[in-house]
């Protein structure tokens, strides 16, 4: 082979290597115009900013890995309830004005909101527990609308946990729920919980409402005055927001209680089971790449998680004086100690 020629050989597969390494943010788009525009995400939340700030820093990594730079190829615009449900219409609208290209949207009312305001933008849900139970979609495997993205099916996992704080606490006969009433999910958590506590001979009791911090102080003061001897913390926009000082209060009134995510562990919480909220908002940072290069939501079958997270934290229990059961580590994800 001459040099010339060899040289070219080499330039060629040098330019296959590339192409095939290079991020595919613009297949199936239209050329080189396609690829200049800047792509407009709105995001609607019913939690608070400095809760799901984390979260959003998740999302945004998810779109880096498909090659989005913001800025360049994105700009997002965020609006955050802070747990003020009746805010969330006027949010929702507000953001539709800004004429975004896809909507991110977390927590079921925010999803609920989002979708009574538009039939047609299209709308990436995350950190929903039942989509098809709140209405959102048609089922998971056909959506139908113009709603798709990842559930947390935490409404589902309500009633594990519940069999859980019972091989941890065997002697528990009453446990508290902390659970907001104005969420959508909340009955559906409950009616899991309820059939778990059929199977197990528990009580459900007191059910406690938590709207917001102001609530929780009475909270667990209604726990210990109704005789419960552990507690549920059911899943609701603001109960990451309200992580610090549930935690606190548990550990004030000696209470183990049981949480959704291992984040609520970390900050030291008892123990916990559930889904990773940053896995969650990652995974949908793939549905917005898809929409944005021309899928349908309707044709997109909504994901559910892949992993489920148990943690226990060691020195928690310990203050509480509460042996946690071998077969219970032997399970853990984390252990903190």
């Amino acid at each position: 082979m001459k040099r010339r020629e060899f040289i070219a050989m080499l330039g060629c597969v040098a330019t296959s290597r590339f192409v095939v390494a290079a991020p595919t943010l613009w297949a199936g788009t239209a050329g080189a115009q396609e690829a200049r525009k800047v792509h407009r995400i709105g995001y609607l939340s019913g939690g608070t900013a400095v809760s799901r700030g984390p979260f959003l820093v998740a999302f945004m990594r998810g779109l880096s890995e498909l090659g989005y730079v913001e800025g360049q190829s994105f700009v997002i615009e965020r609006r955050f309830a802070e747990g003020r449900f009746e805010r969330l219409p006027e949010l929702a609208r507000d953001l539709l004005a800004w004429k975004p290209d896809v909507l991110l949207v977390s927590t079921t009312p925010a999803n609920a909101a989002a979708r009574s305001a538009t039939a047609t933008v299209p709308i990436v849900m995350v950190a929903v527990a039942d989509p098809v139970g709140a209405g959102l979609i048609r089922s998971l495997a056909r959506p139908g609308g113009n709603v798709t993205g990842v559930t947390n099916i935490g409404a589902e996992l309500a009633g594990k946990r519940l069999e859980i704080l019972k091989e941890m606490v065997p002697g528990a006969a009453r446990i508290a729920v902390l659970i907001n009433p104005d969420d959508p999910n909340a009955k559906l958590q409950l009616d899991q919980a309820g059939l778990a506590a059929r199977n197990l001979a528990v009580e459900l009791a007191p059910i406690l409402h938590v709207r917001g911090a102001d609530d929780l102080a009475r909270a667990f003061d209604a726990a210990r005055a109704g005789r419960a001897t552990a507690a549920l913390r059911m899943i609701d926009p603001l109960s990451t927001a309200l992580r610090e000082p549930t935690v606190s209060l548990a550990a004030e009134h000696r209470m183990p209680v049981f949480y959704p995510f291992r984040e609520d562990v970390t900050a030291g919480g008892l123990i916990s089971y559930g889904t990773s909220l940053p896995d969650q908002y990652r995974q949908s940072a793939m549905f917005v790449h898809k929409i944005l290069s021309g899928a349908s939501p309707a044709d997109l079958p909504v994901e559910q998680p892949t992993r489920f997270e148990l943690a226990v934290n060691l020195k928690t229990a310990k203050a509480l004086d509460l042996a946690i059961p071998t077969s219970i580590l032997l399970r853990a994800d984390e252990v903190i100690e």
